[in-house]
């Protein structure tokens, strides 16, 4: 099962809503890769079983990369029998799929003729297969250009090459393909518009449950480039108690000081030293900081109220497990008291609650809103929280299964850079330096509560606990509550998720059908 899967099927099939051919529509640039990969790591995260069958993915792994933009023109007859033995050996593997009990497959293809649609169609409805298209239309050349500069150029067909050859080369190639491309006209389709990257969308016949969350689904996305920044939250006052809800201990304070100085930097820094990036000091994207009403969260957060530029949003769904009656319990004391939960819990770690508690099941659902407003957001953002709910949030963005998630380590003084791409999600892991000499936590509580008032629905908590010599305790998160831990690298290139649906030995199986190899390239 996935995070946010309600229940179960014996067919494996949710929501009463059969299975679902989504095609994506339009040409070269347009997003349409990077919304099937959302699209499809979206739907895992609600447990459809989903996959995404990539023309582009079964192209290059049957024939190779080696090929010059005339290969993919329409005019072009020499390689037109080539290209649709291409295109019907990722449909026939997609039927296929929907065979064995496959819900919501993603053909992501260009499909740009009427003629190639209708083919799809009553292919789709001879299996009882439902077809839903996603057509992505962009008129603005900047959006166009900004897409291949930032995806295209990195894609695996312009591995090695010049940037600038690669950005002229892809232009070719949407060129050739312009004269034949005709929009979805046909209303008795189901169909979904996006325009300009999600400046408008049209929706016709869109049918049931399942079809309208894929559309609410786009509604939120776009394919702006951002950076999505984790961090935990300041030690308190009291980290023994969930009820407390203590405010941040001096040791908080400092480290909340340390995290808005060096992210600033790192910002900055990034900005001016990326020859390829596209932000500079005076354009760069702003930031917005989301937390919880939790106070430690929230004061941790709060230490960028100084900065009139960035936006602090309190957003209490990110509030970390409640852990019920284990609350202020050690877990030596929990094991002595509730035997018997300690066993459930080690066998699902993922969907055991104690009595009273949340799971992380329960957790996940919570955050379906913030993982839609994270989608729809353009600027970059920084989630200040406990290390449950980035436990979460991670991932979705990185589409892990269930059981990965309760065991992920996200460390202490440690921040998270992740780069939601078309292919990938990009990680990097900065530990934050020490910087601060000291810090007045009594005056630093005091400068928040004048500042908290710009906080869009911040509670008026401030200095109502704050008892005097308070012992600053941080206990480590119990064994009963997150498992023997996992991190991925310090620095990660890239984490695929969706993986090419392509077997090795369908591969080459499909290399001996076309009778060509790689040595076909023209």
């Amino acid at each position: 099962m996935f995070p946010g899967q309600l229940y179960k099927t014996e067919s494996g099939r949710l929501f009463h809503a059969g299975a679902i051919a989504i095609i994506l529509v339009g040409l070269p640039a347009r997003g349409k890769t990077a919304i099937s990969r959302s699209l499809y790591r979206y739907l895992r995260w609600l447990g459809v079983q989903s996959k995404v069958f990539s023309v582009g993915n079964y192209r290059r792994q049957i024939i190779g990369v080696e090929l010059t933009n005339d290969f993919f023109s329409p005019a072009n007859k020499a390689t037109a029998d080539m290209r649709l033995k291409i295109a019907n050996a990722c449909l026939d593997d997609m039927v296929q799929w929907f065979s064995q009990g496959g819900q919501v497959g993603i053909l992501d293809g260009s499909n740009t003729t009427a003629e190639r649609r209708q083919e799809l169609v009553e292919r789709f409805k001879a299996c009882n297969v439902q077809p839903m298209f996603i057509e992505t239309i962009c008129d603005n050349p900047a959006i166009v250009d900004a897409n291949i500069r930032s995806v295209k150029v990195s894609s695996p067909d312009y591995v090695g090459w010049d940037r600038t050859d690669a950005v002229n080369d892809f232009k070719r190639r949407i060129a050739n393909h312009e004269p034949f491309y005709t929009t979805i006209s046909d209303l008795s389709l189901s169909f979904v518009k996006v325009i300009n990257a999600g400046e408008r969308i049209m929706v016709n016949n869109a049918q049931g449950f399942l079809q309208s969350k894929i559309v609410y689904y786009l509604t939120n996305l776009h394919i702006s480039p951002r950076t999505i920044y984790f961090a935990r939250n300041g030690v308190s006052l009291n980290e023994n108690s969930y009820k407390a809800d203590a405010p941040l201990a001096p040791g908080g304070h400092r480290y909340a000081e340390n995290l808005k100085n060096f992210l600033l930097t790192l910002r900055e820094n990034t900005a001016t030293s990326s020859p390829t990036s596209s932000s500079t000091p005076e354009t760069q994207r702003p930031l917005t900081v989301w937390t919880s009403s939790r106070k430690r969260s929230f004061q941790t957060a709060a230490h960028f109220l100084d900065h009139e530029e960035i936006i602090v949003r309190q957003r209490s769904v990110l509030a970390e497990r409640n852990p019920g009656v284990c609350d202020q319990m050690t877990p030596e004391e929990i094991e002595e008291q509730y035997p018997d939960e300690i066993l459930r819990a080690k066998a699902d770690p993922y969907r055991h609650r104690f009595p009273r508690a949340e799971s992380y099941y329960d957790l996940a659902n919570r955050l379906e809103m913030v993982i839609l407003e994270l989608e729809r957001e353009k600027n970059d953002v920084l989630i200040v929280a406990h290390e449950s709910v980035l436990r979460c949030l991670y991932g979705y963005l990185n589409g892990l299964p269930e059981s990965e998630i309760p065991s992920l380590e996200i460390p202490e003084g440690v921040l998270l850079e992740l780069t939601p791409t078309a292919y990938t999600t990009e990680e990097r892991r900065h530990k934050i330096p020490d910087s601060v000499a000291s810090v007045n936590w009594q005056q630093q509580t005091a400068n928040l509560m004048c500042l908290a008032g710009n906080v869009p629905a911040s509670p008026m908590y401030m200095g109502q606990y704050m008892p005097e010599g308070g012992k600053q305790i941080r206990h480590e998160s119990s064994t009963y509550f997150s498992s023997s831990t996992s991190s991925p690298s310090s620095s990660t290139p890239g984490l695929s998720i969706a993986p090419s649906p392509i077997t090795s030995e369908r591969q080459r199986q499909l290399k001996n059908e076309f009778g060509q190899g790689p040595a076909l390239a023209v």
